[in-house]
């Protein structure tokens, strides 16, 4: 394998980061040395065994202004109950819903929705067009949160509704004075999300019987129980929409530009490599790359002391040594690191399975092209870091 793919690779991917959030990439690269940092009442986590530690050891607040659940119950309207705010029963109920579709035989009904589309949308590849894999995974991300959800709605205008709702809810979290104007904005496009998932159901009762009944007819039993939480609760339905969404979106066509300019198309057209080369994309790719948490008790980190309030900046591409240790199907990193970018514990990311097989998919269906990228520009009102375009046409 050539260092120098390896070389180029990083480069672009780097740029996902610079165009978008530079100062505090920068920030997390220069303070990278240590497993654990503090500047004031922050620290700053970067190793494996303390990323862990903080996710399943110390007791978090998950409510706490700046977190993953603060932004998220804000951003949607809710008075809590959105999975990422959530702990004990509610939290353990709720993802026992969420199993049915994203467990190994959701996932298979999900790969018959998702599988005509690759072809149909990677078959201009065939004949020396373009393809634009931004475009392809805000479909695909839209596809399957309209599965899950039991929805009619067009997959394109949900995608674009949840990406939309996560890019005003981080305007509107940014560090700084309040900006009543981007509040205001990251509610009104909750509003649209939840309404555009709303309207579909509604409009699907059948002489009685609720969307979600219909829809579990057609998605079959094993997401039974995901539309069925859906269908009662519209909040959590559009935490689901902007989770898979915007997950999807960052990280599908950051991960197939990395096999491109690293020259890995080999190992993606081998079966026996590929779902360990999608598991190492993801941990270098780390989609939701920086985790921001709160301590809800006095503790350690790391060995470092963690008093209560003190916010916690979890860095998930470091913990998985995304920064150091290239993407190689053959010599892969064990399972217990490259799952890191998911998190860890009981609130680790219940769509990791989802996540590897989708890529695994795509990989399959672009390895007889052996694509090179031509056109890549960076999205830099994204959520989370990644590509607005990122083209790519079949190697001549």
């Amino acid at each position: 394998m050539n260092p120098t793919s390896h070389a180029l690779a990083r480069r672009r991917d780097r740029r996902v980061y610079l165009g978008g959030h530079p100062v505090l990439f920068g920030l997390l690269a220069a303070s990278r040395g240590r497993p654990v940092r503090r500047i004031g009442g922050t620290l700053l986590v970067h190793g494996a065994d303390a990323y862990r530690e903080a996710l399943t050891r110390l007791p978090l607040d998950r409510t706490a202004e700046g977190t993953t659940g603060a932004a998220a119950r804000s951003a949607l309207g809710g008075d809590g109950g959105v999975l990422f705010d959530q702990e004990g029963g509610g939290h353990r109920s709720d993802r026992r819903d969420l199993a049915g579709g994203l467990g190994a035989a959701g996932v298979e009904e999900l790969r018959a929705r998702w599988q005509p589309l690759l072809a149909r949308r990677l078959a201009p590849l065939a004949r020396g067009a373009e393809v634009d894999l931004v475009e392809l995974a805000r479909e695909l991300s839209g596809t399957v949160v309209c599965a899950l959800l039991g929805s009619g709605a067009d997959p394109c205008e949900v995608a674009r509704a949840a990406a939309e709702a996560a890019a005003a809810s981080v305007r509107s979290h940014l560090p700084g004075p309040r900006r009543p104007r981007a509040e205001a904005a990251a509610a009104r496009a909750a509003g649209r999300l939840r309404d555009l998932l709303g309207r579909v159901r509604e409009a699907g009762h059948t002489d009685g019987a609720p969307a979600a009944m219909v829809a579990v007819a057609a998605v079959n039993t094993t997401v039974a129980a995901m539309v069925a939480v859906a269908a009662v609760n519209t909040t959590v339905a559009a935490m689901v929409a902007v989770a898979a969404v915007n997950t999807t979106v960052a990280a599908l066509p950051r991960a197939v530009a990395w096999c491109a300019d690293a020259g890995l198309w080999d190992q993606a057209g081998d079966e026996a490599l590929r779902a360990a080369l999608a598991a190492e994309l993801l941990r270098v790719t780390a989609a939701s790359p920086l985790l921001p948490r709160a301590a809800a008790a006095d503790g350690t980190v790391g060995g470092c002391p963690v008093r209560a309030g003190d916010r916690l900046l979890l860095v998930a591409r470091h913990a998985a040594d995304a920064h150091r240790r290239d993407p190689d199907a053959r010599r892969p990193a064990e399972p217990a690191l490259s799952r890191l970018v998911f998190g860890a514990g009981a609130h680790a990311c219940p769509g990791a399975r989802l996540a590897s097989v989708q890529l695994a998919d795509v990989l399959a269906a672009l390895a007889p092209y052996r694509p090179v990228v031509t056109r890549a520009r960076v999205d830099r009102g994204a959520a989370l870091p990644g590509w607005r375009t990122l083209c790519v046409r079949a190697a001549s």
